[in-house]
């Protein structure tokens, strides 16, 4: 009785020196990284809404000064609206969507032992961005009419023409008018006196 009691105190000794050696060995690498345990949308989902933003679900805290998510479109064209934010183990980024197609999210997460885990999420997005289109019920829209050319001034009339052209000739005749008038009668006055002069001339050599 006594050799079996021995036995099994034997027993536990080594299940308990065991365990406690289990308990002193350090963490393994496993637990000391960081890795990603979920994502919004999933890994390899197809949505036909696209959500306003992307969440990553991590292991542990992530570093807020070691972390970087890049979001791309078809073609690689940029579709991260933000910087990252961090509640927990969550990280958000916001979304900005482009055409349809496959969006790949790229990771960089820094772990407790300083580690750096990386990776990437994909999801197809079967709807493109809307892109703005006029409304049928906007009112058209209207060309302001132009102002009506000024009409051409009327060209001046025949008898203003006339009126105008005769108006200086008529002047102009009444003006030689006169002054012939007064030559006429500056003439008639010296011939008169010259006329006068030779009487009296005759007269004087009849007398002597």
């Amino acid at each position: 009785m006594g050799g079996r009691l021995a036995r099994v105190a034997r027993t536990w000794l080594v299940v308990l020196g065991v365990a406690l050696g289990g308990a002193a060995l350090p963490a393994s690498p496993a637990a000391a990284h960081n890795s990603l345990t979920g994502s919004v949308p999933k890994d390899g989902a197809r949505v036909a809404s696209a959500p306003k933003q992307i969440e990553l679900r991590f292991l542990a805290t992530p570093d807020p000064s070691a972390i970087k998510i890049t979001v791309a479109g078809p073609d690689g064209v940029p579709a991260s609206g933000g910087e990252p934010t961090i509640s927990g183990k969550r990280v958000s980024v916001p979304f900005t969507p482009g055409p349809a197609g496959e969006y790949t999210v790229a990771y960089q997460v820094a772990s407790a032992d300083g580690h750096q885990a990386s990776g990437k999420v994909t999801f197809t997005l079967t709807t493109g961005a809307a892109t703005a289109t006029p409304s049928a019920d906007a009112p058209p829209t209207t060309v302001p009419p132009t102002s009506p050319a000024a009409e051409p001034t009327s060209a001046p009339t025949a008898d203003a023409t006339s009126s105008a052209s005769l108006e200086p000739a008529a002047s102009r005749s009444a003006d030689d008018g006169g002054a012939g008038l007064w030559w006429a009668i500056g003439a008639v006055v010296v011939l008169g006196a010259l006329g006068g002069g030779l009487l009296l001339r005759r007269r004087s050599a009849r007398r002597g």
